[in-house]
């Protein structure tokens, strides 16, 4: 008889445990009411970086980004002795608050004011290695597409100077490019400031501009040597494209879409034939548009010369890049093309 009850009190001691337990449990499964529950998409949110603008990581004391030669690079902030070795880009450096101790041969097109006073390193096409070394710059900016550029490039980094390449060529690498200098002298005020104005003058411009009218056209790019076409892949060709036109040497037919073909254009019969001349002999250059294309006896029935729209650009905003001056090298066209919607 007290076998039973002592077996009875301790299966009734075992149970009561397990009911504590489970309800010590259930306590602690209870949620606050007053605390936020985060989701699993919530949680795994917060868990995922956020991606550096334009691939730009920016440090307490350097900047790191890929440039146009596919190399990672880190730049240390705020360089005293810069060397830029484009004119275009010494602009935009300019624009970011950096100044510069050397700088190429500048063109009467396309002048730096506030670099007037720096060294000249040579041209754009062969700068002097020697010269550069004897500035003892802490930084050299490039361009990765000049074979006078990409040369002399692992001497410097032999001499321990930094050195970043870019390709200035579209509206996009105008942003980043942005982004990157004024990184490196630390003004992110004039990266808000330049870059929102920028962008949102030339965002209204190609919002505005009709999309029905498919216009054709061709872009010339003459030298005195000769005539090449430009498509969509290039500086013109794109701000072109954004306004909605269609450019005939996108569709070559060859894998070469600078061959110049007046049979093409015949064929194609552009509404519009927009110019660009490179070169100081404007003279020689007319003469060889006149050779290569304006004699040609079906010129004059083309619809683009017929209609008066064959338009020679300047070059401070066609040849040059625009840089800060996107937006009015974006409504330049425009007027052109929607004279009715942009007057």
């Amino acid at each position: 008889m007290k076998s039973n009850k002592l077996i009875s009190a301790i299966l009734t001691a075992s149970l009561m445990s397990v009911l504590l337990i489970g309800c010590s449990n259930n306590v602690n499964n209870i949620k606050n009411p007053d605390v936020p529950v985060e989701t699993p998409d919530e949680q795994n949110e917060k868990e995922v970086p956020q991606e550096p603008e334009y691939g730009v990581t920016i440090n307490e004391n350097s900047v790191i980004f890929t440039d146009s030669r596919d190399v990672a690079v880190t730049i240390t902030k705020n360089p005293k002795r810069v060397i830029v070795l484009q004119n275009s880009l010494l602009e935009i450096w300019d624009q970011a608050g950096g100044t510069v101790v050397g700088r190429v041969e500048e063109s009467e097109d396309k002048k730096v004011e506030n670099a007037s006073s720096a060294e000249v390193v040579g041209s754009l096409g062969s700068p002097s290695l020697e010269k550069i070394l004897s500035l003892q710059p802490d930084l050299v900016i490039a361009l990765s597409n000049y074979s006078g550029h990409r040369d002399i490039i692992p001497a410097l980094e032999q001499s321990n100077i930094e050195v970043a390449a870019f390709d200035n060529d579209l509206l996009e690498d105008y942003y980043r490019t942005v982004r990157i200098f004024t990184a490196i002298t630390g003004r992110d005020d004039l990266y808000e400031s330049h870059i929102e104005n920028v962008k949102k003058s030339v965002d209204a411009i190609i919002g505005k501009a009709p999309k029905d009218k498919n216009y054709k056209v061709v872009i010339l790019f003459a030298t005195a040597k000769g005539i090449t076409v430009r498509d969509s892949n290039t500086m013109v060709g794109e701000m072109l494209k954004d306004l909605n036109t269609v450019n005939i040497s996108d569709n070559s037919g060859t894998a070469d879409t600078k061959t110049f073909s007046m049979e093409k254009i015949i064929q194609e019969d552009p509404d519009f034939i927009f110019v660009q001349t490179m070169g100081t002999d404007l003279g020689k250059i007319e003469e060889r548009l006149k050779n290569d294309a304006v004699s040609n006896p079906a010129w004059a029935s083309l619809t683009a010369v017929k209609e008066d729209r064959y338009i020679v650009l300047p070059k401070d905003l066609y040849i040059f890049k625009p840089n800060q001056r996107y937006a009015e090298a974006y409504e330049g066209l425009a007027k052109v093309l929607y004279p009715e919607v942009f007057k």
